[in-house]
């Protein structure tokens, strides 16, 4: 896994808009078969390539909160990072991420509530110039005045 900055806590208070973090990360059948034991979600869509091949998607996909995981990793690591608390996500996946993509996760600050610690964030995932997860996630940001 790559990412662009290092990982830690970037306090409330030294947050602006527009601030940007990302990771990238080879999506293996590995991850894909342990998040399907993790979550107990063994959709044959993911784990089974005769069964993906006459589906929609024409062969086996990477389950979608899988991808949302990359962004759950940069708001948890970099942005706001360590001491962050998700209190809201909303996703929209608009594309499948198969066995080998590179996955691009980012998350830029949208808005920043000081008053109440909270932080609005932009959360977009791509796999080369496709667009395969977009959505909003609000979060408690940690701040050197409380933690």
């Amino acid at each position: 896994m790559l990412d662009n900055m290092p990982r830690g806590t970037i306090c409330i208070e030294d947050l602006e808009i527009g601030m940007s973090r990302h990771l990238t990360k080879v999506v293996t059948d590995r991850d894909i078969e342990l998040f399907a034991e993790v979550s107990t979600d063994r959709n044959p869509v993911h784990l089974d390539d005769s069964y993906a091949q006459d589906t929609i998607f024409e062969g086996r996909i990477a389950h979608g909160m899988l991808t949302a995981g990359l962004i759950s990793a940069v708001i948890g690591e970099q942005l706001p990072g360590h001491g962050t608390v998700y209190l809201g996500q909303n996703l929209k996946f608009m594309a499948p991420v198969r066995p080998g993509d590179t996955v691009r996760a980012e998350v830029t600050v949208l808005a920043i509530d000081h008053a109440k610690r909270r932080v609005t964030l932009e959360t977009l995932a791509s796999v080369g110039k496709t667009l395969v997860l977009k959505g909003e996630a609000i979060v408690l940001a940690p701040s050197r005045k409380f933690d």
